[in-house]
């Protein structure tokens, strides 16, 4: 579904990407791990085309997106749920949900009312609280609101960035129970995750990032399951 071919990104004289391929396939979970600087979220902006690539090519569903602008990328299929959640404070969380429709030039009120409610079986919690204003929810309840925003268009891919960043424990299970639950029902997972132990154990593919080089890849299972990565990345 989706490909980077020798993707290579600069800030200056710094090296963010330098020469990365990967490959998502569709109806999968594919993780990013690295350290915090490894170049995982300048990976997904790069795909969005929210910076500027110094070299490479992206393709999604064979079409090449190198160069496409940002708003045609969301039209094509691919919702970016950044990090920090960013909900809108001041507006419900209903109105939070029909912006994830903005990037479409048309949408049918009967589109609208039903993304709504799918939204709604997937994240019961913001149904009770559809009237209420996304800054008074919780981490947890904003997170889910920027997820649930984020599929409301019904993208083919869905990336996340740091999703469980700054959540309780036991939100941070609920949060990754919904990202299994977002694959079974058909869509593609690009997630970056500091709390790699977790992500490799729902991936079904991951890369490891340091320094902006691919330095490792695999199943989720063996990348969790190497010992290099264990003691570095994994507590263990």
């Amino acid at each position: 579904m989706l490909k980077i071919d020798n993707l290579v990104v600069d800030y200056g004289h710094v090296h963010a990407l330098r020469d990365i391929s990967l490959e998502v396939d569709r109806n999968e979970i594919v993780c990013l791990i690295g350290s915090n600087g490894a170049g995982k979220t300048s990976t997904l902006s790069a795909i969005s085309n929210i910076i500027k690539k110094t070299s490479g090519r992206i393709t999604f569903k064979g079409q090449d997106i190198t160069d496409m602008r940002a708003a045609d990328i969301v039209r094509l299929g691919i919702s970016h749920v950044p990090e920090g959640r960013h909900v809108f404070p001041k507006m419900t969380v209903g109105e939070n949900l029909i912006l994830g429709t903005m990037a479409l030039r048309k949408v049918s009120r009967k589109f609208l009312d039903e993304r709504r409610e799918q939204m709604y079986d997937l994240f019961p919690r913001l149904k009770e609280r559809v009237n209420q204003a996304a800054g008074t929810l919780s981490g947890g309840e904003q997170q889910m609101l920027a997820i649930a925003r984020g599929l409301m268009y019904d993208p083919d891919l869905i990336m996340l960035d740091e999703p469980s960043l700054g959540l309780a424990p036991i939100v941070v299970e609920e949060i990754f129970e919904l990202i299994c639950t977002i694959q079974k029902q058909g869509k593609t997972v690009l997630l970056i995750e500091q709390n790699a132990n977790m992500a490799l154990q729902i991936a079904d593919r991951a890369y490891l990032l340091e320094n902006g080089v691919i330095v490792q890849s695999g199943t989720g299972q063996e990348l969790h399951n190497d010992d290099s990565i264990r003691k570095a990345y994994l507590g263990g």
